[in-house]
């Protein structure tokens, strides 16, 4: 276990993250790192004291308690599947409960007001409900004329029209749902063509499958019964894939003036 552990304390890649216990952030666990996530997400954001942001998608709270801790902003944690006493509970323990609020809404249905936001982020979620060709102008519409728009999904290498079939290591473990894993250039497509945002990055993670590795064997010495045959079986194929096709696209834009 101390060997696993070790690898997700990476300084010289993810100073930032390097400072957060591995075990609370596997108690945590709803898939790959989310702070080695966020952190590379961040470099391309402009997140300052003071400034609002929604983290959607939020899970059991890691990103948000990071984005509070770090650039001192105050976060709305929003997930559909984590009440909000149980994020709640997580946020007063990291003594950030001054500074997230915790709230459970549907991606499609969200309780605030429009421009809301000086910025929104959503880590490992938006390939669940951010696909579709008209989410980009629902979501943007809670973020103020010139806020920040950032979002770490799971990425191909190549699009699967481009390659005629999912890859079969990919469709042995996630079947169909690969169909929303898109390139980055895919995605910069996707909201410049709108003219809603301006896309000020989209790019790929080199070896983002290698730290979704590095954290799956991590989960895989804590998980049991079916939970761990299914992190064993997406470790399979990463291990499989090597890089060829599987990454993390990296996505940040700044909504238009209306």
């Amino acid at each position: 276990m101390t060997t696993e552990l070790d690898a997700l304390v990476r300084p010289a890649d993810y100073p930032l993250s390097a400072k957060y216990d591995p075990a609370w952030l596997l108690d945590l666990d709803m898939g790959p790192h989310p702070l080695w996530l966020l952190e590379d997400l961040a470099r391309d954001l402009d997140l300052r004291p003071g400034m609002k942001v929604l983290d959607l998608g939020s899970g059991k709270g890691a990103t948000s308690v990071f984005l509070a801790r770090e650039f001192g902003v105050e976060v709305v944690a929003a997930d559909l599947r984590i009440a909000p006493e149980t994020a709640t509970a997580v946020f007063t323990a990291a003594g950030v409960a001054d500074r997230v609020h915790a709230v459970q809404a549907e991606a499609h249905a969200l309780p605030f007001e429009a421009e809301s936001f000086d910025a929104i982020v959503c880590v490992d979620a938006y390939e669940y409900f951010g696909t579709a060709d008209n989410y980009l102008a629902y979501i943007i519409g809670f973020l103020k004329p010139g806020g920040q728009f950032g979002v770490a999904t799971p990425a191909m290498t190549r699009e699967v029209r481009d390659l005629g079939a999912i890859p079969p290591h990919i469709r042995a473990c996630v079947g169909w749902e690969a169909l929303a894993w898109h390139t980055a250039d895919w995605w910069r497509f996707q909201w410049e063509i709108t003219e809603l945002v301006t896309v000020t990055s989209a790019r790929p993670q080199p070896r983002g499958w290698n730290d979704w590795l590095a954290w799956g064997r991590a989960v895989s010495t804590r998980a049991t019964g079916t939970d761990r045959a299914v992190v064993e079986s997406v470790n399979a194929m990463l291990e499989a894939d090597g890089g060829e096709f599987l990454t993390f696209a990296l996505l940040t834009a700044r909504r238009n003036a209306v």
